[in-house]
């Protein structure tokens, strides 16, 4: 179990896929699952106080993902909403959603579930403090919040998706106060994750730093 986790816009979800294709492990993006179950509120209405709507939504809510041509698609109740998941209302409405217990319990299960007994690389906020306290391999990936904002621009633009810089800066600011300082699964680094800044380094320097320290451990394991 490798864990990621890290700040909005830290490269987590980038840096998790290629590691996980290069080692032959099953990569769980857990932003996109707490990404799908806002989707499904905002489509469905549902209020973030009203619990016995949330609760009915886990019944009848089905989340997966798949690879096509190395892109990774991810479906909510078998309707691709890769795109759908990125949009502005989305980003506005997630971290809200990400504070809710009932919402944090059921995807908890949902993503210990999806990786059981699986190699895998999860990355997300509390991988390496509540999903997985036990990961072998934990990361604590940021950047700053400016770099993070232009990267956030760049992603957006190749999704057909036009958000300005200032939008971004903002929204990349109002998501860390909101994950740093919730009550329910704050977002904090791990005390034995390895701290990478990604700010100054390319994709491919986080990766390898990556897979150095999970070769590593695998060398004490064989040890």
């Amino acid at each position: 179990m490798v864990a990621i986790d890290g700040p909005a816009g830290s490269g987590k979800g980038t840096v998790a896929e290629l590691v996980s294709r290069k080692l032959g492990f099953m990569n769980i993006d857990t932003g996109a699952t707490f990404r799908c179950v806002t989707l499904a509120m905002l489509e469905n209405n549902i209020k973030l106080e009203d619990d016995e709507k949330i609760a009915k939504l886990f019944k009848e809510i089905d989340i997966h993902f798949e690879e096509e041509n190395e892109d990774k698609k991810v479906f909510l109740n078998n309707i691709d909403v890769t795109k759908k998941i990125r949009m502005k209302q989305v980003n506005d409405f997630v971290s809200p959603v990400a504070t809710l217990k009932i919402v944090r319990e059921n995807l908890l299960y949902l993503q210990r579930k999806m990786a059981e007994g699986k190699n895998v690389v999860m990355e997300g906020r509390d991988i390496g403090t509540v999903v997985f306290p036990n990961a072998d391999v934990k990361i604590y990936l940021v950047a700053s919040a400016e770099v993070r904002a232009k990267r956030r621009v760049k992603q957006l633009k190749t999704k057909g998706i036009e958000c300005s810089y200032e939008e971004a800066l903002e929204n990349v600011r109002t998501r860390d106060k909101i994950d740093s300082t919730r009550e329910l699964a704050p977002l904090k680094m791990p005390e034995d994750a390895t701290y990478i800044d990604s700010s100054n380094k390319t994709i491919e320097e986080v990766v390898n730093e990556v897979l150095e320290l999970v070769n590593q451990k695998r060398n004490k394991f064989e040890n």
